[in-house]
């Protein structure tokens, strides 16, 4: 195996991916995990993968992603820099994220913020991400800590429950003019638009995800209509991401999401599992299946992973979450009991 992916060119051409790349990129980072990754390994023997034999993205086998929460899902043994945790109630098992370098983690994240959304010291950042705060080890609350401090702004920063005072610091954002982004868990962002309406001009409104049992679940679509109409905004923005990968995709309106050049979605049908489907395969129309991500990123973790989510992923590569699996689906999991 080339010795590129343990040192640092082989990040510098993950940041560099394009679609004329990807694939083989792809395939060497397989093999790597492959010999390298023991839960990775020991789940593709089960399926009688042949690694030699793996030349196309459409032939790697992806991780189910319930593996992070009962197995070390490490490729290579290291010292971690610290370990990501999912939320999740008493009666539920977090997934857990071995991170080797919070590094690359940093540059993962600063590289696609930067892409979608451009720098941060353009912006002032506003944090509503009460439930993260409130345990440790969340990648989101790294993530958005970070952005926050390089913006450089002194209204940035996170607010726990004092939405009044989130109140008047975006409104004072909008008396000057000054391009904010307010990044918030959905829940306590419906709360806060309930609590506070107003009309919204220069401030972008970008919701991460998660009901948690605090309100009725709702869709998509009925989240983003009830912010549009009590903050007075056109669209809502949108952030994909989870505690197992290093990478995020981001939405800029009507639940669209696009991914970085070194992060991409692919289907498996439903009935069959491993049945990969590409934006390729896709052509004029959009398919609808569950969704693998292919995260280069993840370099010492696994860069392979099959979500819970469902998804539609159309021809340009552009993907919507319409909601989560019935855990049945998930055969995988229960292929290993290592």
């Amino acid at each position: 195996m080339k010795q590129t992916v343990k040192n640092t060119d082989f990040e510098k051409s993950i940041f560099a991916a394009r679609e004329d790349n990807f694939n083989g990129l792809a395939v060497e980072l397989f093999n790597h995990q492959y010999r390298h990754n023991n839960i990775y390994r020991q789940f593709c023997d089960t399926l009688k993968i042949n690694a030699a034999e793996v030349n196309t993205l459409k032939k790697i086998p992806f991780l189910p992603i319930s593996f992070f929460k009962t197995h070390t899902v490490k490729t290579g043994i290291f010292e971690t820099d610290t370990v990501f945790e999912s939320s999740g109630t008493t009666q539920t098992t977090p997934s857990r994220h071995f991170v080797k370098d919070i590094g690359l983690y940093r540059k993962s994240f600063t590289t696609c913020f930067e892409k979608f959304y451009g720098l941060p010291q353009n912006k002032c950042i506003l944090g509503l991400l009460p439930a993260y705060l409130e345990r440790k080890n969340s990648s989101l609350v790294l993530m958005a800590d970070e952005l926050i401090k390089a913006s450089n702004n002194p209204l940035s920063g996170f607010y726990l429950y004092d939405h009044e005072k989130l109140h008047s610091t975006i409104l004072h954002n909008e008396l000057l003019k000054l391009p904010t982004l307010l990044i918030g868990v959905t829940y306590a962002l419906l709360d806060f638009a309930a609590a506070y309406p107003m009309q919204l001009r220069h401030t972008i409104v970008m919701e991460t995800g998660g009901m948690k049992g605090r309100r009725e679940e709702l869709t998509r679509t009925e989240v983003h209509a009830q912010l549009q109409k009590q903050l007075g905004i056109s669209l809502v923005h949108s952030e994909y991401g989870m505690t197992e990968l290093l990478s995020q995709a981001y939405s800029k309106g009507d639940g669209i999401f696009h991914c970085p050049g070194w992060m991409k979605i692919v289907l498996r049908d439903e009935d069959d599992p491993f049945h990969i489907i590409t934006a390729a395969d896709v052509q004029n129309r959009s398919q609808t299946g569950l969704i693998n991500v292919i995260d280069l990123a993840n370099i010492h973790s696994c860069s392979f992973i099959a979500t819970d989510d469902v998804g539609r992923l159309h021809a340009n590569e552009s993907f919507e979450v319409l909601g989560r699996a019935d855990s049945s689906d998930m055969r995988g999991c229960s292929l290993m009991s290592v």
